[in-house]
C-alpha cells in the first residue's frame, strides 16, 4: 500500500510539473479562453414626442456585432485563413467590404480581444449570423474538416434610432451618428439628457459562450429622459407640405415656415424645404442638413417695416392717420430711392404706407424719429434690438445665427435709409416670426421655445423653465400696428390680399427683398416672404413664410407666400379650435385727399 501510494503521488507530481512547467504556455492559452469579460450595457436613448405625445424619434432593439480576434488565430482555429473565411460569410450579411472585416479580425495588436464589426444592426441581422454560427458548430461536431469560423463572433444588445415620420420635422430633430451621439438638432442640443448612463456586465466565458455557473456582476443601465416638444405634428405636417410644394413649384433654392403660439412663444411648427430623412443620411443632400429656419441669415425686406412703424408710433412721431406724401422718387444720401411700382405722387396715411408697402413712405416716416438722421438711426436701432434683431432667439439651437445688425454709427450712407425697409440688415426666420408674435402679444416679446419638458426614468414630467418675457412696445402701439396690418390684407390696395381667410380678421405683411447669393456675395434673385397673425383682434397664432430665390413664376411675397400663410393659418386655427371673433375689421384709411 505504501508503494502504491508513493507511485500515485509521483504520478501527481509529474503531472503537476507537466502542467505548470513543461506545457504551461499551452494550458495558459486554453485558460485564456475561459475568462471574465466586461461588456457595456448601452442605456436606452430617450424618446422625442410632439406636444400631444406622438412619437417623433424613438429607439428600437438593435445589436452591435462584435468579435474576439484572439479566437480567429491559426493556433485557435487550426487554420490560417480563419479571418478570411469569417469575413466572406459576414460581409454580405452586414453589407460591409470583406477586406475591412479581415483587418478587424486580424488586428496588429495580437492581444486585442474586442472589436466592433458593425454598429446598431437589426435583430434580423443578428439572428441570421446566430443561425449560421449554430449551423457551423453543429456540423463541426460530426465533420472534423469543418471549422466554426464564427465562434468568435458575438452581439452586444443596444438600440437603434428611428424616426417614424420620415423627414417630418427632421430639421428640428436632427439625427444620431454612428457613435450613438446626437449629430444635429434637438438630438445634439439635448444629447446628455437623452443619452442616459450606460451600465456594465462582467461574466466568465468559454469558447465564446457565457459560463452560467461562474457567476456574474451587473450594473444596470439608466435610460435617458424623454423630451416633449412644443411642436404639433399635424400643424408641422401642414406647414412642411405647403412649403415643399411651393419650393418645388417656384424652383426655389429653399423655403421655411414657422408657426408660433403668440401667447406662450411655443413653436407649433418649424418646417424647411428641401429637407432630409434622418433614417437614411446616405441619401441626404449635405446642404439640406440642419435647420435653415434658424441657420440662414438673409435680408428680410418689407416684413421688417412693421418694426419701423412700431418705433414711429411708440415715439409719438406719427399716428396711423398721419398724412405722408410719397413722391415717385426720393433722393437720400448717395441714392435715388423708389417703390416696387412706378407711380405718381401718392397721398397716403401712415397706415397706407404700410398697406401699400412704400419704401419711400417708410424712409420719410422713420426720418421723424430724431432731429438729425444719426439720431433717428440710433432710435430705430434701439427698437430693432428690443425686437430681438442682431441677437440669439433664446432657443440655443445648434448652428443658430443671430443675423447681422451693425451699430448705428457704423451704418453706411445708404444703410441708414435701407434698413428701415429691411435691406442692409440680416435676420433668420425665427427672429422674423418672433417680431410678429411680439406685436400679437400686446407688445411683450416671449422668447420662443421648442421644449415643453422632460420625463425621466421615474416617469415624472418636469416642465421646461418659463421663457423670458420683455416688453418691447406699449399695448396701445401693438393694437394700432395690428389694425394697420389688417389693412395690408383687408384693403383692396393692400399687398397681402391673397392671405385673406373667410370669417377671420387677419393681420399680415408682405416682403420682397433683394437677396444676397451666398456663393458670390452679390445680389441675385429675391427673398419672398409673408408674416402675420390671426385673429387680428384677439391673436392666437403667428405664421411666417419665406422662400429663397424663386426662379419660376412670380416672386413677390404676397403672391407666393401669401397663399402659404393662408393655407397653414387655416389649418392651425382649425386644429387649435380657434373661433372667429365676429368683430368687424378696423378699416383704417389708406389714402387722404390733399
Amino acid at each position: 500500500m505504501s508503494l502504491a501510494l508513493t507511485l500515485v503521488l509521483i504520478a501527481f507530481v509529474v503531472r503537476l510539473l507537466q502542467v505548470q512547467a513543461v506545457d504551461a504556455d499551452a494550458y495558459a492559452a486554453k485558460a485564456e479562453q475561459n475568462r471574465y469579460v466586461v461588456h457595456t450595457l448601452a442605456a436606452e436613448r430617450g424618446g422625442i414626442t410632439d406636444r400631444n405625445g406622438v412619437a417623433l424619434a424613438a429607439s428600437v432593439d438593435a445589436y452591435d456585432i462584435t468579435a474576439d480576434p484572439t479566437m480567429f488565430t491559426r493556433k485557435q482555429l487550426k487554420i490560417g485563413d480563419g479571418p478570411e473565411q469569417a469575413a466572406a460569410l459576414l460581409a454580405p450579411i452586414l453589407g460591409l467590404e470583406q477586406a475591412d472585416l479581415v483587418k478587424k479580425l486580424r488586428p496588429k495588436d495580437k492581444k486585442l480581444q474586442y472589436v466592433r464589426l458593425a454598429a446598431r444592426q437589426t435583430p434580423q441581422v443578428w439572428t441570421q449570423i446566430k443561425d449560421l454560427k449554430a449551423a457551423l458548430a453543429k456540423k463541426a461536431q460530426t465533420d472534423r474538416t469543418t471549422v466554426n469560423v464564427l465562434a468568435g463572433v458575438f452581439a452586444d444588445p443596444t438600440t437603434r434610432r428611428v424616426y417614424p415620420n420620415g423627414d417630418l420635422a427632421a430639421g428640428i430633430l436632427g439625427w444620431v451618428n454612428a457613435d450613438g451621439k446626437g449629430g444635429g438638432g434637438i438630438e445634439q442640443q439635448l444629447n446628455k439628457t437623452l443619452t442616459g448612463k450606460d451600465g456594465k456586465i462582467r461574466y466568465a466565458q468559454s469558447g465564446g459562450r457565457q459560463v452560467p455557473t461562474a457567476g456574474s456582476t451587473e450594473t444596470p443601465a439608466v435610460p435617458g429622459s424623454d423630451i416633449e416638444l412644443t411642436i404639433d405634428r399635424d400643424i408641422q405636417w401642414a406647414a412642411q407640405n405647403a412649403i415643399t410644394e411651393q419650393v418645388m413649384k417656384s424652383k426655389a433654392d429653399r423655403g421655411y415656415v414657422i408657426v408660433q403660439d403668440t401667447r406662450t412663444g411655443e413653436i407649433l411648427a418649424m418646417a424647411d424645404s428641401p429637407g432630409f430623412d434622418p433614417n437614411d443620411l446616405t441619401e441626404a443632400d449635405p446642404a439640406a442638413l440642419g435647420n435653415a429656419a434658424v441657420q440662414d441669415a438673409y435680408e428680410p425686406g418689407s416684413t421688417a417695416k412693421v418694426m419701423s412703424m412700431a418705433a414711429v408710433l411708440e415715439e409719438n412721431a406719427a399716428t396711423p392717420l398721419t398724412h405722408v406724401t410719397v413722391p415717385n422718387r426720393l433722393h437720400r444720401g448717395d441714392r435715388l430711392f423708389k417703390d416696387d411700382v412706378d407711380h405718381k405722387t401718392w397721398y397716403l396715411t401712415l397706415n397706407g404706407v404700410l398697406a401699400k408697402s412704400s419704401n419711400i413712405g417708410t424712409i420719410l416716416a422713420t426720418g421723424q424719429l430724431g432731429r438729425t438722421q444719426p439720431e433717428a438711426n440710433r432710435v430705430l436701432y434701439s427698437y430693432l434690438r428690443k425686437f430681438g434683431i442682431g441677437g440669439y432667439t433664446g432657443l440655443d439651437f445648434p448652428g443658430e445665427t443671430k443675423g447681422i445688425l451693425a451699430a448705428p454709427d457704423d451704418w453706411s450712407t445708404s444703410q441708414q435709409y435701407t434698413i428701415p425697409f429691411g435691406q442692409g440688415v440680416s435676420i433668420n426666420a425665427m427672429q422674423a416670426a418672433s417680431v410678429y408674435s411680439t406685436i400679437a402679444n400686446g407688445g411683450v416679446r416671449v422668447a420662443p421655445t421648442l421644449v415643453r419638458g422632460t420625463k425621466g426614468a421615474d416617469g415624472r414630467f418636469v416642465p421646461a423653465a418659463q421663457p423670458k418675457k420683455t416688453r418691447v412696445i406699449s399695448a396701445k402701439t401693438a393694437r394700432s400696428l395690428a389694425q394697420m396690418l389688417e389693412s395690408v390684407v383687408d384693403d383692396e390696395q393692400g399687398t397681402g390680399t391673397k392671405a385673406r381667410i373667410p370669417g377671420y380678421r387677419v393681420a399680415g405683411k408682405t416682403g420682397t427683398a433683394n437677396r444676397v447669393d451666398p456663393a458670390t456675395g452679390k445680389y441675385k434673385g429675391y427673398t419672398s416672404s409673408f408674416a402675420g397673425f390671426a385673429p387680428a383682434d384677439k391673436p392666437r397664432v403667428t405664421v411666417y413664410c419665406a422662400i429663397q430665390n424663386a426662379t419660376e413664376g412670380l416672386y413677390f411675397g404676397g403672391q407666393i407666400c401669401g397663399p402659404i400663410y393662408k393655407q397653414v393659418m387655416e389649418f392651425a386655427l382649425k386644429t387649435l379650435q380657434v373661433p372667429p371673433t365676429g368683430a368687424k375689421a378696423a378699416s383704417l384709411p389708406v389714402e387722404f385727399t390733399p
